[in-house]
């Protein structure tokens, strides 16, 4: 199921700061994208409302299964394709933006070829 770039960068942030931080509210997601609290408060309803995120009663953000399988397969694109072009040369500040642009768009038969050809090339490195 696609779902719009803007939930995937939501929940690839919530992926990021549980592994950083352990927990995620939303302050912590507006601080982390630079976002409005209001802003975030509505992506977070849609988010819950469409079975991506759970919210406690406490306020603390956390990925169902649905989810953190989408977070985890934009993180990996991400990390992936950020690394492919600092290892072309490109400065790490470009590629990890460029890398963001990519990672929703580029089609996932397309990805699996770069990441098998990335580390089939690192392995003969």
């Amino acid at each position: 199921m696609k779902i719009m770039e803007s939930a995937e960068d939501y929940l690839e942030t919530i992926l990021v700061l549980l592994h950083r931080k352990g927990h995620v509210r939303s302050i912590d997601i507006a601080n982390e994208m630079s976002y409005s609290k209001p802003s975030v408060s509505t992506a977070m309803k849609k988010l819950r409302e469409n079975g991506y995120i759970h919210v406690d009663e406490i306020g603390l953000i956390t990925l169902t299964d649905e989810g953190r399988a989408i977070a985890e397969s934009v993180y990996e694109r991400h990390t992936l394709l950020s690394q492919v072009l600092i290892d072309l040369g490109v400065p790490e500040d470009i590629a990890r933006e460029d890398a963001c642009r990519l990672e929703h768009d580029l089609h996932p038969i397309s990805f699996e070829r770069i990441k098998e050809c990335y580390h089939r090339h690192k392995k003969e490195a």
